[in-house]
């Protein structure tokens, strides 16, 4: 399994190009358009973006991946935050182009997409819905757990106490994975267990 990490849109959030074979591949999150534009110039093609939650900064390239021809897949528990204020694009002085979500997921599911298979941890905490995905040994976070740190809680819909208890389930998981974060540089969920202060 590949993974490339793309800064995208105005934050540059991290979005992940995940890729078995090369050619077909999927998106986790999409900040902006800078994927797609990586995408094509590796020859890849984008079947699928899974998003971990619904702030702007990690959806606003879902229109131009969708005309594309990419699904949009996104938490269930998330759609109205995608849809209303709660994405803090306006807050933030930002417009969002508007896209269909395609497929939903809640924590437990497993979805098989592109010859790879992600476990749906449901993390809220950061949004209400958010979630993180489990494929073969990389975590994908989110704004759930970074290196050295945590999601904020201080926005709509933000709880202390739900990301708390998000934390400790990823912790709680059995081996070592390779977390990649929304936001800066990948970590391991090894190191987070012993040195994250929120642990």
């Amino acid at each position: 399994m590949q993974i490339y990490t793309v800064p995208a849109g105005p934050l540059r959030a991290n979005s992940y190009i995940v890729t078995e074979d090369g050619e077909n591949a999927v998106l986790i999150d999409c900040g902006g358009e800078e994927p797609l534009a990586f995408a094509r110039e590796k020859g890849i093609k984008i079947h699928t973006v899974l998003l971990t939650h619904g702030h702007f900064d990690h959806i606003a390239g879902c229109a131009a991946l969708q005309r594309a021809g990419a699904r949009i897949g996104a938490p269930a528990e998330e759609l109205a935050l995608i849809s209303s204020q709660g994405n803090l694009a306006a807050a933030m002085g930002f417009e969002i182009p508007s896209f269909r979500v395609d497929l939903t997921y809640r924590g437990g599911d497993v979805l098989d997409v592109c010859g790879i298979q992600f476990t749906v941890i449901a993390t809220p905490g950061h949004t209400p819905g958010g979630v993180c995905f489990l494929a073969g040994d990389a975590l994908f976070t989110g704004d759930t757990l970074f290196c050295g740190s945590v999601g904020r809680t201080d926005f709509p819909g933000g709880s202390a106490v739900a990301l708390r208890g998000s934390i400790h389930k990823l912790f709680a998981l059995e081996g070592d994975f390779t977390v990649y974060p929304g936001h800066d540089e990948p970590t391991s969920l090894d190191y987070e267990r012993r040195y994250n202060p929120f642990r």
